[in-house]
């Protein structure tokens, strides 16, 4: 839930399946690309905000973890309840760890190198008009955000299935909303007539 407000606070629109089976758990409709996300809860050890990089399920056997793959998700948002903050990370961007540490100050043994700021993931922080462009945040070795094209543009495996529901769900939306602004204008009119004859 604090995900899709924050989401929507910055004027993205959030879906959600409506079944069961999808590894993602929210779309963000960025205008000309849609971005399948994975929710996780990231709670914070210390200085850090642990990102938890796959999924994990009891079994007869114990638990049982498995890794998101580039058919299943585009990216991870987490949501740090103790500094009450979201965060989106890339799938590209986790590549095989199996959680990511986003740090919000500096280490305490000095540490300067491979540090990984939380701040950058912010959503406050992401430039969504570059990843709307058919874009996907990326990283140069220097440390700076960037735009990098999808290869290929859709890049999902069921992009064009996605993009299909989507576009006829936003077009049932449309009618269904002139439907019944129509129905309640076409009552109003009705009530205003009779009363007018009365």
């Amino acid at each position: 839930m604090a995900v899709t407000l924050a989401a929507a606070r910055l004027g993205i629109v959030v879906f959600q399946p409506a079944g069961e089976g999808s590894r993602y758990d929210l779309i963000f409709d960025l205008g000309t690309r849609l971005l399948r996300v994975q929710c996780k809860w990231a709670p914070l050890q210390g200085d850090i905000v642990l990102l938890r990089c796959l999924s994990t399920r009891r079994t007869a056997e114990g638990l049982r973890s498995k890794r998101y793959t580039a058919a299943e998700i585009d990216a991870f948002a987490a949501y740090c309840p103790e500094v009450d903050a979201c965060y989106l990370v890339p799938l590209e961007r986790v590549a095989g760890q199996r959680q990511m540490h986003l740090r919000l100050s500096d280490a305490r043994n000095g540490q300067r190198g491979a540090i990984v700021w939380a701040r950058d993931f912010e959503f406050s922080s992401i430039d969504w008009a570059s990843l709307g462009a058919i874009a996907q945040l990326g990283e140069r070795s220097a440390g700076s955000r960037k735009a990098v094209g999808s290869s290929p543009t859709s890049s999902t495996a069921h992009g064009d299935e996605v993009v299909r529901i989507v576009v006829e769900l936003r077009r049932r939306s449309r009618v269904d909303g002139q439907t019944v602004a129509g129905s309640a204008t076409s009552r109003r009119s009705r009530f205003v007539g009779a009363a007018a004859r009365a």
